[in-house]
């Protein structure tokens, strides 16, 4: 079994591992920290919760020269709150040694995070917009980073951060090492890795088989049954902590309304609440304080909440990847999970998307749908259309 001494760290590094609990390397780990410690290019596909965060920082951290103040790794992600978490983790494995590492992101004083940059920051976490604004104002230099990282590349894209990323590459110009972690391939992140990486190394991790330790049942229900049979899951199932996935700010905002009205400890965390509030509710659903979170798509990249026994998915997505994504929030580190999904006539087809992308057989809880009789419509009498119906 690998170790994390088997890849030759510092011991300041090693130690710092040791007090985070870190007992040994993940599969994206063992594969991946070779090819970034020797440098090369590298694309590589894994799931969320897979460890890619620890991935990057300890080879990052354990390069790093601490003596100097300049920028030397820059990590790109797409939301704040998987920038908070990125430099966190980073300052955590880079104490012992002395590492900076530091977030920037929108809806922040720009001042005093500038403050910060010129105190010294080596290992920088930015979300594109904040990262591109200090770059017109020349209040960032970038000219000594040696590793550019783009997190969550696939979800940048959806965002529509293709022209920034682009741009931002491109202000690197100078001969660096370019590590790209996606949960997807689309073809824009192909083109992105043939255009500005050389000879990258791919290490895909990524299974079409959902982890063993997650259940996925399904509950089948008429469209104004939603809101009651959601509250009768979590009251039902009890969940120690659970996310409930909304398609939108508004019915996020209607669910968790109708749930508080029943259960205890429940909040929301969409994409329009400031950012303040973002992070105290990010910290409160940490700390155990909320118990059932109800959520955009926000949360359901990259945060590791590792204690969500269930999900919830109140309103399934066309796109099979969106499940896979909310799904993994739960069953982190290999430990039990449940997601539930409510699926109504209008989601049996990407159901059947989501079935074959897990490869398993439905799973309900309480009824199916009806199957509809054949040849039904044979035997159903029509009159012809009137002359006066438009």
């Amino acid at each position: 079994m690998p170790a994390f001494t088997d890849f030759g760290l510092g011991p300041l590094i090693i130690s710092s591992l040791e007090k985070m609990g870190f007992k040994e390397p993940t599969p994206i780990q063992t594969e991946a920290i070779p090819l970034i410690q020797k440098k090369h290019d590298l694309i590589a596909l894994a799931q969320t919760g897979s460890g890619k965060t620890a991935t990057c920082a300890i080879p990052i951290c354990d390069r790093v020269d601490v003596s100097s103040p300049n920028v030397q790794a820059l990590i790109i992600v797409p939301t704040r709150e998987l920038a908070l978490q990125y430099a966190t983790e980073a300052q955590k494995i880079g104490q012992e040694k002395g590492v900076k590492a530091f977030a920037v992101y929108g809806g922040e004083d720009a001042a005093m995070q500038q403050s910060k940059l010129k105190n010294g920051v080596q290992v920088l976490v930015a979300t594109p917009g904040r990262l591109i604004d200090f770059i017109y104002s020349r209040s960032i230099d970038l000219s000594n980073v040696e590793t550019l990282i783009l997190d969550e590349a696939d979800e940048m894209l959806s965002m529509g951060f293709y022209e920034d990323l682009e741009f931002i590459i491109q202000c690197l110009n100078h001969v660096h090492q370019t590590l790209l972690f996606s949960a997807t391939m689309p073809k824009e992140i192909r083109a992105i890795a043939q255009k500005h990486m050389i000879d990258p190394q791919e290490v895909s991790l990524i299974s079409t088989a959902s982890p063993a330790s997650i259940e996925h049942k399904f509950v089948y229900c008429k469209h104004f049954q939603r809101a009651a049979n959601l509250i009768h899951l979590v009251e039902s199932e009890n969940p120690k902590q659970a996310i409930v996935f909304c398609q939108s700010r508004e019915q996020c905002e209607e669910v968790c309304k109708g749930l508080q009205q029943k259960v205890a400890n429940v909040d929301f965390l969409h994409a329009g609440l400031g950012q303040n509030f973002r992070s105290a509710i990010t910290s409160k659903f940490r700390s155990g304080r909320i118990r059932i979170l109800v959520a955009t798509d926000v949360a359901a990249r990259g945060l590791d909440f590792s204690e969500v026994s269930h999900i919830f998915i109140y309103q399934l997505a066309n796109d099979p990847d969106v499940y896979v994504h909310r799904a993994g929030r739960t069953g982190r580190r290999d430990r039990a999970g449940i997601v539930i999904t409510l699926v109504t006539d209008r989601e049996l087809p990407p159901l059947h998307r989501v079935l074959a992308r897990l490869n398993r057989d439905v799973v309900w809880i309480g009824a199916p749908p009806p199957t509809k009789p054949v040849h039904h419509r044979h035997h159903v009498h029509r009159p012809p259309p009137s002359k006066h119906s438009n």
